[in-house]
């Protein structure tokens, strides 16, 4: 099938090369030329495992095609997938003006019966707003021209997106057009038959796919839904363990002990420092937004909103109960991503840490596997280090914020000798505890 994906940023790149991988014919379009430009020059804008070297095989094999021009890439396909970004306005409102400025391109570009996908994560009623706006933008020439909108939430995880892409848990489709779901069907079959290349040679074991058909309201709401509870299961761990290290608990125990009820499971059950990133945080706020909007009760998504943005700072705490008056001292702070095996910063626990540690006077060194340069948020009073051992020579408190895999794996006795004093703040309760005990350190991680 032709297919166009409009917007190349995660969301879209990734469904755009998943795409291609599968079969289809796909003009992947942004109106950024320079990121189209670097994008055809083979250099990736975002880190996710396996993803260069998808969209470099792919545009070789000019399956997966880059361009500047909107309306060339809806008229040379069939569907056209909505990939563009939805941020939060102040209120918790997303901004939906990159939407509608793409279904007025597509309303001006129609020549022929499509499919319009929206990918994008928005608001309850978007289906319907899509299909007005491209209605009020057909002109005489192409009025006769039919069209149906479908919504198809991702689920994409950042860091395993290339995987779910592929490996979907479930696949959404929300139109009350019977012929648009049929060929969304047919679109997505190598995927629910786990019939392609990439498959094959994965040791990924196959399964069966499950499908839902519904209308899109319910689709739209599904997305919201589903990361909403998430972020919810993750605040209501984060505040039990608090209150373990009230009592004397241990919050590994406890959580353990609730995962083995098949009814909780074990994902999502880790404390921490918050979570972040590019869907949870807006996600939670326009869900509370929409329930406020029409009258409903957000009470829980309030009060999850709430314990997150106070989780981040008890690592401060933590920090300022170790050493007392933080002015001067230096802290190596271990990862800057939300989550490892990315390279996404948006409202990163990490940056809102580093923040407050620099406005009480202390020296913050900071080393990230992958990242390598300030995020907007960060504060450029912040040091770059080379490596972990330069981020926490002569400090007096490590603190990791980023569970990245290569940090389970440092020399520990070497680092016992480069720091000013033997201190460890584990926001993630990643690091071998007991070994960093037998080791001299003052370890403190979160609930235990």
């Amino acid at each position: 099938m032709k297919v166009c994906v409009i917007g190349t940023g995660y969301v879209g790149l990734v469904t755009g090369v998943c795409l291609a991988e599968i079969g289809h014919d796909v003009i992947c379009v942004d109106n950024d030329k320079n990121k189209i430009s670097s994008l055809k020059e083979g250099k990736i804008p975002i880190y996710e495992e396996g993803l260069e070297e998808l969209v470099k095989r792919n545009h070789a094999g000019k399956k997966l095609v880059f361009d500047s021009d909107t309306s060339n890439g809806v008229k040379k396909s069939d569907i056209i997938f909505i990939c563009v970004g939805t941020p939060p306005l102040p209120s918790g409102k997303p901004d939906l003006a990159a939407i509608d400025d793409v279904a007025r391109m597509i309303g001006r570009s129609l020549n022929g019966y499509k499919i319009i996908l929206n990918k994008s994560t928005v608001p309850i009623g978007t289906a319907k707003r899509i299909r007005k706006i491209i209605r009020e933008n057909q002109d005489d020439e192409n009025n006769g021209y039919e069209f149906d909108i479908v919504s198809n939430p991702e689920f994409l995880k950042e860091g395993e997106a290339v995987k779910d892409a592929f490996f979907p848990e479930r696949i959404v489709i929300g139109s009350a057009s019977e012929k648009a779901v049929n060929i969304m069907k047919k679109l997505y079959e190598p995927i629910m038959n786990q019939d392609f290349e990439y498959a094959k040679g994965n040791s990924h074991k196959k399964k069966e796919v499950p499908i839902l058909i519904t209308d899109s309201t319910s689709s739209e709401l599904i997305k919201y839904a589903s990361n909403a509870f998430l972020a919810t299961k993750i605040s209501f761990v984060n505040e039990v363990a608090n209150i373990c290290e009230r009592i004397g608990a241990n919050i590994l125990d406890v959580t353990y002990g609730m995962g083995l009820d098949s009814r909780i499971g074990s994902r999502f059950m880790n404390a921490g420092i918050g979570w972040g990133g590019s869907c949870f945080p807006k996600d939670v706020r326009a869900l509370s937004y929409t329930a406020e909007e029409y009258g409903a009760s957000a009470s829980i998504l309030n009060a999850v909103i709430h314990v997150n943005n106070q989780q981040r700072f008890k690592v401060v705490q933590k920090a300022m109960d170790l050493l007392g008056i933080i002015d001067d001292k230096i802290i190596g702070v271990l990862g800057l991503s939300f989550k490892p095996n990315t390279d996404d910063t948006r409202e990163a626990p990490s940056i809102t840490v580093i923040n407050k540690f620099l406005e009480l006077g202390a020296e913050v060194r900071v080393y990230d596997p992958i990242i390598k340069d300030y995020p907007d948020s960060l504060d450029r009073g912040a040091i770059f280090a080379e490596d972990s051992y330069k981020a926490v020579k002569e400090a007096h408190l490590l603190v990791l914020v980023t569970e990245w895999e290569e940090f389970s794996e440092l020399d520990f006795e070497k680092i016992k000798g480069i720091m000013a004093e033997k201190n460890i703040i584990d926001g993630r309760n990643f690091l071998d505890k007991k070994k960093l005990k037998r080791l001299g350190f003052k370890y403190i991680g979160i609930g235990n």
